[in-house]
């Protein structure tokens, strides 16, 4: 469908009340994107001449998250209601338009085959035409009361309803689609008479209907795309329904997940057919995942990067990582900032690794630190080591080379080189380079005093036996 004469008013200016929060309603996150990110990222789609949003509350805030989508903001200040936003966005509007698809900042759950399906539909109507939903608990929200032909009469809010009409079910999603040169004189004529003393779109509607002009609503087939987020409740009631979307989309493409309700996915992950995930884990960001993968038990990944066959172990976390084929962390285990493990590298328990290249084959399997540090094939780290890369002002590098073994418990005080095949010995702090095929031991010579202990115990028993001393209380 062409919709070059389409434009899109997303209405973004307000500040949310109800969720109590310092945060712009717009911006509070659900479903791993802001509220109004999700709502762009439908209306992109449908390709209409011009994207709109009219932004008021914390407008630079809410202008930054939108404008890198190719989204033009105007500014509504004062806020003096829907009505009045459309009327500060028509500047924006291009004289070529003929019909605006209006619909709110806090419906993040809208569809883009929903839009396009109100933008054909309008075509066909008329004046105006609402998108509305049948729910189960339609309290508290304005519902449509629709003539014996069928099209609409009136949007009666909760307050207002009769008790005949308290038992409609159709609720306004407040999505309309309207013809602009019939918007634009309804619009001029409204008057602010009500208590918040501020302009509706719904009395637009009003206006239309007394005008004999025709208005229609287009029933959503799913109910879940109207909703809004004006409580936190709200908030997580969307949160789930994005969850459980992008579950269902992983695995539809051929992805294990158990106990899927306690897996968190956001919208921008990728994962590859037969990978297994276990229950509580959170994949994050632009998190990537190859075929073939396990992640177990609690993991959080966040913009991690995993090609085939890995294996993270439970509780393990893996942030701004990449992660080569065959390559397996944890338990316990914390990737950070630019850690690489190349093919069938593993990494254990309670090993932290930031801003490091582990090569092929290299094992480094319990309590220790890498950062900064660049281990060549086939190395072993043994227990304890770490890579002393901080001097107070700079961070500085270790480079150890191929098949080199680190004995446990060993601190290399960056910058410093361990040259291929050498080994460091047990308890060692390694200042200065270990060259090729070396042996590097830097500790205190062991010293063995005998009897030493024998006699320390006899000292011990002896004094513990002494008799106390007597103290004497005078009596006043």
């Amino acid at each position: 469908m062409a919709t070059s004469d389409f434009v899109v008013v997303i209405l973004a200016a307000g500040k949310g009340t109800r969720l109590k929060s310092s945060l712009a309603k717009v911006l509070h996150r659900a479903g791993g994107r802001s509220l109004v990110e999700h709502v762009v990222r439908a209306c992109q789609p449908i390709k209409a001449r011009e994207i709109i949003a009219v932004v008021g509350h914390q407008a630079e805030d809410v202008k930054a998250a939108v404008t890198p989508l190719g989204v033009k903001t105007v500014l509504q200040q004062p806020q003096r209601g829907t009505g009045h936003a459309i009327l500060v966005a028509r500047r924006a509007i291009p004289a070529r338009a003929k019909f605006a698809i209006i619909l709110p900042g806090d419906a993040p759950l809208i569809r883009t085959e929903t839009l396009a399906a109100l933008a054909r539909a309008h075509r066909e109507s008329g004046a105006a035409t609402i998108l509305s939903a049948e729910i189960e608990n339609p309290a508290g929200y304005g519902r449509i009361v629709r003539s014996d032909t069928g099209a609409v009469d009136a949007i009666v809010e909760d307050s207002a309803l009769t008790p005949e009409q308290r038992a409609i079910r159709e609720i306004n999603s407040s999505i309309y689609c309207f013809s602009l040169d019939k918007l634009w004189s309804c619009l001029t004529s409204l008057r602010p008479k009500n208590v918040h003393k501020e302009l509706y779109l719904t009395d637009a509607i009003a206006v239309l209907r007394k005008k004999g002009e025709n208005v229609q609503a287009v029933l959503a087939a799913d109910p879940d795309e109207v909703l809004g987020c004006n409580t936190r409740a709200d908030l997580a009631a969307v949160d789930a329904v994005f969850r459980r979307r992008k579950r269902d989309a992983v695995m539809a493409a051929g992805v294990s997940i158990d106990l899927p309700e306690t897996v968190l996915i956001d919208p921008d992950v990728s994962i590859g057919a037969d990978t297994h995930i276990e229950p509580g884990v959170q994949l994050l960001g632009k998190t990537r995942i190859g075929a073939g993968c396990t992640i177990r038990t609690g993991c959080v990944l966040s913009d991690a990067v995993l090609e085939e066959n890995v294996l993270v172990k439970p509780y393990s976390i893996v942030t701004a990582s990449y992660l080569s084929r065959g390559a397996q962390v944890g338990p316990f285990a914390h990737l950070r900032q630019d850690a690489r493990l190349e093919e069938n590298t593993r990494v254990g328990n309670f090993v932290e690794v930031k801003n490091s290249v582990l090569g092929e084959g290299v094992k480094s399997m319990h309590l220790t630190y890498l950062g900064d540090a660049r281990v060549g094939s086939g190395t072993n780290i043994g227990a304890g080591t770490i890579t002393c890369n901080y001097d107070g002002v700079h961070k500085n590098q270790t480079i150890i080379g191929k098949s080199v073994f680190i004995g446990s418990d060993t601190a290399l005080v960056a910058p410093v080189r361990v040259g291929d095949g050498a080994y460091v010995g047990a308890g060692s702090t390694i200042t200065k380079d270990v060259p090729n095929d070396a042996l590097g031991v830097a500790r205190g010579h062991q010293v063995n005093k005998l009897g030493w202990a024998a006699a320390r115990r006899r000292e011990l028993a002896k004094s513990s036996k002494k008799p106390k001393r007597k103290t004497s209380r005078k009596r006043h």
